[in-house]
């Protein structure tokens, strides 16, 4: 907070603003504190950290907060999180707010979190804590949550078919960026801070791309060669397809799968800026497209990112917390079966296929493989321990892969690799 503005009336009218637009929940925080900046071209670079920093601190510790001051409001929360969170005194804080909002002030600092309700203290809808606790145990459930409290370092993933990651850092470095290599990805570097990376000639030219380390291992787990044909069923905005593109050296077929056009049309710009002449993006209608269809049997790897709660991103989206429910998991896990059940028609025999989610949950992650298995005999598991250690890489979470913020330092991931046998 110390390279933040001083919080003033008009500041804490800006957070209190955009943080109700945000709980709102019409669509994702970042989406909505962006629409408040368009609206309000006249903040400052300075001016729009704070703002920005507080509403997302305030979302992260949303349940904490507002038993702590006693109120919900957005404005409440806002309050408190700048004496709590900030580590502001009630005396920075009291110049800017009227009189009556002393006495909030006072409670919200004084308030003893280990006196609140464990589900409180994680931060974390009551259903949620309960299905974790379930899953985890409450002493590895409270460290699950509470690895998701804080915010996410950035990560930059390096194209390998254009630079290497020494060159890279090195030019960093030479900018003024403190970057370290990342502890398991071969080509993840993690910055110190969170420079305007969009700008830096190694961004510019292609030469890395921001993404989570976790992330990038979904990739290496898939592990593709040259020359081969791949598909990333789900794409999205196509980060990990970048990746296997890369991995593949610009060499073979590389389908880029997606339901939505919108996400894709997003790629075409980054596939251009990579340099990547061997991405294929296809827009399709539902995981049973005619034109997946037409690749069943013919396909070396396949990469099935399914769409999930996000939960293991809460670091970064931490209104994702507060606005899926038990249902829209249930819903969630029937789609992901569904998906995955129609990628496994692409894989040749002895082709890998890769589940994968980021979330913590496992309904979302091993009973999802249970319940595929169960269904499909003519797929066997492979230890993704295995797979990371033949390319070099001291991670063992298992048969599966399984990452949480307080353990790796990435988001909250699941991955299951599977061999075709006939």
């Amino acid at each position: 907070m110390s390279q933040l503005p001083k919080p003033t009336k008009a500041l804490i009218a800006h957070a209190s603003e955009a943080l109700s637009d945000v709980l709102r929940f019409s669509g994702p925080a970042d989406q909505a504190v962006s629409r408040h900046f368009r609206n309000n071209r006249d903040l400052g670079q300075q001016d729009r950290a704070f703002v920005a920093e507080t509403v997302f601190a305030a979302l992260r510790r949303r349940r904490s907060l507002a038993m702590a001051a006693q109120s919900e409001s957005p404005y409440s929360l806002v309050l408190a999180a700048l004496v709590r969170l900030h580590g502001l005194s009630v005396r920075a804080v009291a110049e800017a707010v009227r009189e009556k909002d002393l006495p909030l002030l006072e409670r919200a600092r004084a308030a003893r979190a280990e006196e609140l309700p464990m589900a409180v203290q994680a931060d974390l809808p009551d259903w949620l804590w309960a299905r974790l606790v379930a899953q985890h145990g409450e002493a590895e459930a409270m460290a699950i949550a509470r690895g998701m409290l804080g915010a996410a370092p950035m990560d930059l993933r390096v194209n390998l078919a254009k630079a290497t990651r020494e060159a890279v850092m090195a030019s960093l470095r030479s900018s003024g960026i403190a970057c370290e290599a990342a502890p398991y990805s071969p080509a993840g570097i993690r910055l110190a801070d969170k420079p305007a990376i969009n700008r830096h000639p190694a961004y510019l030219d292609g030469s890395v791309e921001v993404q989570d380390e976790g992330s990038q291992l979904l990739a290496v787990i898939v592990a593709p060669r040259r020359g081969e044909m791949v598909v990333d069923f789900c794409a999205g905005g196509g980060g990990k397809t970048l990746a296997l593109g890369a991995m593949m050296r610009n060499t073979g077929r590389l389908y880029a799968f997606d339901v939505s056009a919108k996400r894709l049309a997003g790629l075409d710009p980054r596939v251009a800026r990579s340099g990547l002449s061997n991405v294929h993006p296809i827009a399709i209608t539902s995981e049973s497209d005619v034109r997946a269809k037409r690749l069943a049997g013919k396909i070396d790897r396949v990469l099935v990112d399914a769409p999930c709660s996000g939960f293991g991103t809460l670091r970064r989206n931490p209104d994702l917390k507060w606005r899926f429910g038990e249902k829209d998991v249930a819903e969630l896990v029937e789609k992901q079966f569904r998906i995955l059940t129609a990628a496994a028609r692409l894989p040749r025999t002895g082709g890998r296929l890769v589940y994968a989610t980021c979330s913590v949950l496992r309904e979302e992650g091993e009973e999802v493989v249970e319940k595929f298995l169960a269904a499909h005999p003519e797929y066997a598991q492979v230890s993704c321990a295995e797979i990371l250690r033949a390319q070099g890489i001291a991670l063992d979470t298992g048969l599966n892969l399984r990452l949480f913020p307080h353990l790796h330092h990435t988001d909250g991931f699941f991955a299951a690799a599977f061999e075709r046998k006939s």
